[in-house]
């Protein structure tokens, strides 16, 4: 039987490739004839260039950059050479986690919130345009900053004003004094005949009650007061960014919350939005690795309605069923119904929380208990003759 193992990261615990390889030595326990083939995935979050340079190789290049709380912090991008288009001849992946990502501030507070900033992606962004690009793509997720973008913007050259004509300090929070945008002309124009691209796994609009501080902000240490004034301030910088830039709708564009604001400012530099787990898909060989399977097992930190809105593990799920293969997950937890993981494609799903007894014993030794997991659910889904999709599953 052929086995193919396409999770993402697990969270902050496990890496995709991590997760695959916990994965394959659990089902090695019990089916150890079983082949089982790798294929780490990414949606443009945590472990994006990990997932591509695994897939495809190419040149990785580390660069020591402003971390979200103004520490440095060493960020990767990676160069696919390319076709060539007018003397340029790659691709520059830049991968906007390891330069901003939640991993980088462990003591999350309602202050560390507010003064995160983006500035790492933009000098990561300047660095890969160095190498003279036909195409920028940057993965979005997993960050740490609700910062619209703005440090990004300030690393290349446009900057927020205040009232008096001052650069606003680094952070979401000082952007409710943000009065004007200086420079953005002048980056577009350094951009011009590059193409850019955003890989993102949401598509949460900038404000409001689906936007980026709302939706995301807890998880970055902002609690209720925190929330309302990030998003306060990111209403204030939409409407800055979306008139300097001409697109006054630019907060209520899908993807324009992504990365905490992220993607509006990238949408400002005329960026062209695409899942980032379709892009992975394409560029890794997802679909060829699919029809040589006879089982595809996926997985992600927390199986949850989220994962249902162009996440990973949704579209890994989507494609195994146009392909006719069964699919399931693990996850660290489950949190969704038999129902919901059969609409999303997902013959079963499996907790590893709920095999170990608790989310604090799957956290303690990740890979260890993914594994076990992985042995268990073996038992259930190996040996199965082609096209038997067995009996859909939920723990």
């Amino acid at each position: 039987m052929r086995v193919l193992l396409a999770p993402d990261s697990f969270g902050g615990s496990l890496t995709a490739a991590e997760a695959a390889t916990a994965i394959a030595e659990g089902w090695a326990r019990t089916h150890p004839h079983d082949r089982t083939v790798l294929l780490p995935l990414a949606d443009g979050g945590t472990g994006f260039v990990e997932v591509l340079h695994t897939a495809r190789g190419g040149t990785r290049h580390d660069v020591e950059v402003t971390g979200p709380l103004g520490e440095p912090t060493t960020a990767t991008w990676l160069e696919l050479d390319g076709p060539g288009d007018g003397g340029r001849s790659s691709t520059a992946y830049v991968e906007s986690a390891s330069a901003c990502g939640l991993h980088l501030v462990p003591e999350r507070t309602p202050d560390t919130a507010a003064a995160a900033t983006s500035r790492g992606v933009g000098e990561l962004v300047a660095a890969a345009l160095g190498r003279g690009p036909a195409r920028i793509v940057v993965g979005l997720g997993g960050s740490a900053c609700t910062d619209g973008g703005a440090g990004m913007l300030a690393a290349l050259g446009a900057v927020a004003l205040d009232a008096r004509g001052d650069p606003l300090p680094d952070g979401g929070g000082p952007l409710a004094g943000v009065v004007r945008l200086v420079g953005l002309p002048e980056v577009r124009e350094r951009l011009a005949g590059v193409a850019v691209v955003v890989a993102a796994d949401v598509d949460h609009v900038l404000t409001g009650p689906e936007g980026a501080a709302a939706v995301f902000g807890p998880q970055k240490g902002a609690d209720a007061d925190t929330v309302a004034a990030l998003d306060a301030a990111l209403a204030a910088w939409g409407g800055v960014l979306g008139e300097e830039c001409g697109l006054p709708g630019l907060a209520a564009q899908p993807g324009a919350g992504a990365a905490g604001g992220l993607g509006a400012a990238l949408a400002a530099l005329g960026a062209e939005r695409v899942p980032g787990g379709e892009l992975v898909r394409d560029v890794a060989g997802l679909d060829a690795a699919m029809e040589r399977a006879d089982l595809v097992v996926t997985g992600e930190g927390r199986l949850d309605g989220q994962s249902l809105h162009g996440k990973l593990v949704s579209v890994v799920a989507a494609r195994a069923r146009e392909h006719g293969v069964p699919c399931i997950a693990l996850a660290g937890q489950v949190e969704m119904s038999t129902g919901e993981a059969l609409e999303a494609g997902l013959d079963g799903a499996y907790s590893v929380a709920a095999d170990a007894g608790s989310a604090e014993a799957a956290l303690a030794e990740p890979a260890a208990r993914l594994a076990d997991l992985a042995e268990g659910v073996a038992r259930r889904w190996g040996n199965r003759p082609p096209g038997d999709a067995g009996d859909p599953a939920h723990a």
